[in-house]
C-alpha cells in the first residue's frame, strides 16, 4: 500500500504542478516563436510609419484640392460674370446696328438723291533727292 500512496502522492503533486502553471503562464517562448513576434512588432511598425506617412500626404493632397476647387468656383464666379458681359455686350451691339441699320434706311434716299461728283486727285510724286557726293581717291 504505501507504493500506491506514494504514487497517489506523486500524481496530485504532477496535477498541482500543471494546475499553477496552467493558471500562472509559462514565461518560456521557443526561439522560433520569439523570432516571429518580433518580426511581426517590427512589421507592426513600419506599418504604422507608413500610415502616418500615408495621411500626412492625404492631408496635404486634400488641402490642394481644397485650393484647387476654391480656384474652380472663382474661376466659375468670373465665367458667369464675362458670359454675362458678353451677352449685355451683344444685346447693346445689336441695338447700335439696329439703329445704326435705321438710320443709314433714312440716310440713303437723300444720298442717292444728291450725289456729289467724284473728285479724283493726284498727288504729285515724291522728289528725288540728289545722290550724295562720294569722295574719290586718286
Amino acid at each position: 500500500m504505501t507504493r500506491t500512496v506514494m504514487v497517489r502522492n506523486i500524481i496530485a503533486v504532477a496535477a498541482i504542478t500543471l494546475v499553477s502553471v496552467g493558471l500562472s503562464g509559462c514565461d518560456y517562448w521557443p526561439p522560433a516563436l520569439q523570432t516571429q513576434i518580433e518580426q511581426l512588432r517590427s512589421e507592426l511598425q513600419s506599418a504604422t510609419l507608413e500610415k502616418a506617412q500615408l495621411q500626412n500626404q492625404l492631408a496635404s493632397i486634400a488641402k490642394v484640392k481644397d485650393d484647387l476647387q476654391t480656384q474652380v468656383n472663382d474661376l466659375s464666379r468670373a465665367n458667369q460674370d464675362k458670359s454675362t458681359m458678353i451677352a449685355s455686350l451683344q444685346s447693346g451691339l445689336s441695338a447700335a446696328q439696329g439703329r445704326l441699320a435705321k438710320s443709314a434706311k433714312a440716310a440713303t434716299p437723300k444720298a442717292s438723291a444728291v450725289k456729289p461728283p467724284a473728285k479724283v486727285t493726284q498727288k504729285a510724286p515724291a522728289k528725288k533727292k540728289a545722290p550724295a557726293k562720294t569722295a574719290v581717291k586718286h
